[in-house]
């Protein structure tokens, strides 16, 4: 009895195995079978079940960038890392974009024993990895990631309000709310004077300016002038990465109205503090020219 009991256990632990592997073997095969997909030209939208209809556009511009830069599949090709939940499975690979290095983390659904792409994310928040409960710990992200989601969170918003009141009251309505409510030069203004009391208002608002757009919303700043007359500073704002890199933000506002935002509201909060402002653009940075005349 007792040598039966332990065949039994023996062959169980074979059963399971077997099942283990031929289970990460499945997983393996969807994505090598995704990289020769993509390898060959032969992905196309159909293989995509996005979250929402909307992202289609999106993870379907990341494959393209893919299929046309041969420098990534020496990358592609190793072995990333799987995570996987009943019908989801997630790979975690680093990728080179723009001489860039970032992780990305492709999600995938099986549905009737095939396999199609639901999302392509480069933040992702490892919650997978909580430890025993009950906890007060909880993975987090890099600071610049965090930026990123609460800016994408906020303009999204934003942005929708703004196309409601244009269609409701009018586009110029909606500037004026913009400099209203989101410009906000008095409050601003005020949050310069309070917390850098150190200088004159006018110097202090340049320093807020750069402290904020840095050190709260992420962007990178350089300070390359400041005196009582001119200040020069040049942001690469996360503003602007957000309407190129997010195509959800391409499909609600034209690129003019977008960046005639982000002018609106620093022409509104560099008056207010007693500067004139011009900008030169381009693709990324952005360059303010203050100057005081009085």
């Amino acid at each position: 009895m007792k040598q039966l009991s332990t065949i039994l256990i023996i062959v169980c632990f074979i059963c399971i195995l077997f099942l283990y592997q031929t289970y990460s073997m499945d997983e393996v095969k969807v994505w090598n079978d995704f990289i020769l997909t993509v390898k060959k030209g032969e992905f196309t939208e159909d293989m995509i079940r996005p979250h929402f209809e909307s992202l289609r556009k999106s993870n379907m511009d990341i494959i393209i960038k893919m299929m046309k830069n041969k420098s990534l599949w020496d990358e592609l090709e190793s072995p990333p890392e799987i995570v996987r939940d009943e019908n989801l499975i997630n790979y975690l690979t680093p990728l080179t974009f723009e001489n860039k290095k970032t992780t990305y983390c492709f999600t995938f659904i099986i549905e009737e024993e095939r396999w199609y792409l639901r999302h392509i994310e480069t933040i992702f928040i490892r919650l997978d990895k909580i430890s025993s409960l009950p906890t007060s710990e909880f993975p987090d992200i890099s600071e610049y990631q965090k930026s990123w989601a609460r800016e994408e969170i906020y303009w999204s918003e934003q942005i929708k309000l703004f196309n409601f009141l244009s269609k409701e009251r009018g586009k110029e309505f909606a500037y004026e709310w913009v400099k209203n409510e989101i410009g906000s030069g008095e409050g601003y203004l005020l949050g310069a004077k309070t917390w850098v009391p150190f200088v004159q208002p006018k110097k202090a608002f340049i320093l807020y300016l750069c402290w904020e757009q840095a050190n709260l919303r992420g962007s990178n700043v350089i300070l390359e002038k400041l005196d009582e007359k001119e200040a020069i500073v040049r942001i690469r704002p996360i503003y602007i990465d957000l309407y190129l890199k997010s195509t959800h933000l391409k499909q609600q506002i034209s690129w003019e109205d977008y960046v005639n935002i982000f002018f609106t509201i620093w022409q509104e909060r560099a008056e207010t503090a007693g500067w004139q402002l011009d900008f030169k653009t381009g693709e990324y940075l952005i360059g303010f020219y203050f100057k005081n005349d009085r």
